[in-house]
């Protein structure tokens, strides 16, 4: 194991800054995810620690040693890469021991590596098949596996399951957060898929324009966002996003109001706010009571249903526009559309009108200027009693129930 640490690392190409002052302090034995959208710059992070890129400025340390000068080779790590690139004229013994072989490694220490790493990647019985002969699971623990066989420090992997299906991508989850157990090692894994992050990472560097936004637990980046694009970008669908403006007595948006004590905030009345929700915030009037603190009621019509199985997506129109042709992305940051998430039984037909709440303890408030986080939570801001139910429409007695 090694501690990994990125001190005020930059890399420029020319006119274009893929990273920026970037501070990064992995933990031995951490599972960290380095997150975000294509071009942002995590692999060139990745490739930056690896030795692949040197960095224009700063310095990187692996364990004790600053290796910002090193050569791949003696810095400790291994890499996976999202192209399995196995030789397809070796076995698969042949791929895992190459590199071993290539460093003329006694026959004795290959072989007990290579069954080691074949045992742990569960490739026993198939040392003597050749890549063509194998599954695209089995091929990439056989580049797994060549990676173990090396013993590192710290493992670096860069999209190794991109190429996979659906299905298989959540099988090699499970897979290397097990192999993460095993080996207690240290594990830099980018992605630019946030269900990959968020369900196999001890911490979630989250990272855009090349440089670092955020870098917690990935409940805390989903709880407590540091900023817009954290907001925006962790969570599927993304979180609501909703922009106004700070009133003497709450915020002011073009379509609802929410009332709390704007002089417990940093912010000034006047400011630009951005307010966000999330989806499972939102919730139909009649069942405003099972929600702790619930805001003021907001009227909208439904437009677009999209059953997923185990939730019903509800687009929510606060006028008359309709979100027909719009991605849930687009929705999210529409000020004149809300995306809630319902029950699968709930009884709710398109274009009806319908009363909703939100959960006040959800509820997000941002900076719109620099996007930075205002608070998580707007219950205790206020000492108003939690919204009174009205009497409900003959749609909405009719209709079923939503989460709780």
């Amino acid at each position: 194991m090694a501690r990994v640490r990125l001190n005020d690392v930059t890399k420029r190409y020319e006119d274009i800054v893929a990273v920026n002052e970037m501070n990064l302090d992995i933990e031995d034995g951490e599972f960290i995810c380095l997150v975000g959208p294509s071009g942002c710059g995590k692999s060139t992070t990745m490739e930056t620690i690896a030795g692949l890129t040197k960095p224009s400025d700063g310095t990187v340390h692996i364990g004790d040693t600053d290796v910002t000068k090193l050569p791949p080779k003696d810095r400790g790590v291994s890499m996976v890469f999202q192209n399995i690139a196995l030789f397809p004229h070796m076995d698969v013994y042949e791929n895992i021991s190459f590199g071993l072989r290539l460093r003329k490694y006694d026959k004795d220490e290959i072989d007990r590596r290579v069954d080691r790493a074949s045992d742990i990647v569960q490739l026993e019985g198939m040392l003597d098949r050749m890549p063509n002969e194998l599954s695209g699971g089995q091929q990439q623990r056989v580049a797994i596996a060549r990676a173990i066989v090396r013993e590192p420090d710290v493992f670096l992997m860069d999209e190794p399951l991109a190429n996979l299906d659906a299905k298989l991508r959540v099988h090699m989850r499970t897979e290397l957060q097990r192999l993460h157990k095993q080996l207690d090692t240290t594990i830099i894994y980018v992605t630019h898929d946030q269900a990959e992050a968020m369900t196999m990472s001890d911490r979630i560097a989250v990272i855009n324009g090349g440089k670092l936004q955020q870098i917690d637990p990935p409940l805390v980046c989903y709880n407590e966002p540091a900023n817009l694009f954290v907001a925006g970008f962790i969570g599927s669908p993304s979180m609501n996003l909703v922009r106004g403006e700070l009133a003497a007595n709450g915020l002011r948006t073009d379509h609802f109001d929410l009332e709390f004590a704007v002089d417990d905030l940093e912010s000034a009345v006047g400011d630009g706010v951005t307010m966000g929700i999330r989806p499972e915030d939102i919730y139909l009037m009649k069942n405003a009571d099972s929600v702790d603190s619930a805001s003021e009621v907001i009227e909208a019509r439904t437009d677009v249903l999209e059953p997923m199985g185990d939730e019903i997506f509800v687009y929510l129109s606060l006028d008359d526009t309709s979100s027909e042709m719009m991605t849930s992305e687009e929705v999210s940051t529409a000020s004149n559309q809300l995306l809630m998430s319902v029950d699968p039984d709930t009884v709710i037909d398109a274009d009806e009108s319908v009363s909703v709440v939100l959960d006040r303890s959800k509820i997000h408030l941002f900076e719109t200027a620099s996007g930075t986080a205002i608070t998580h939570g707007i219950a205790d801001l206020s000492s108003r009693p939690t919204a009174v139910e009205a009497e409900p429409t003959p749609t909405e007695a009719e209709s079923g129930g939503q989460h709780e």
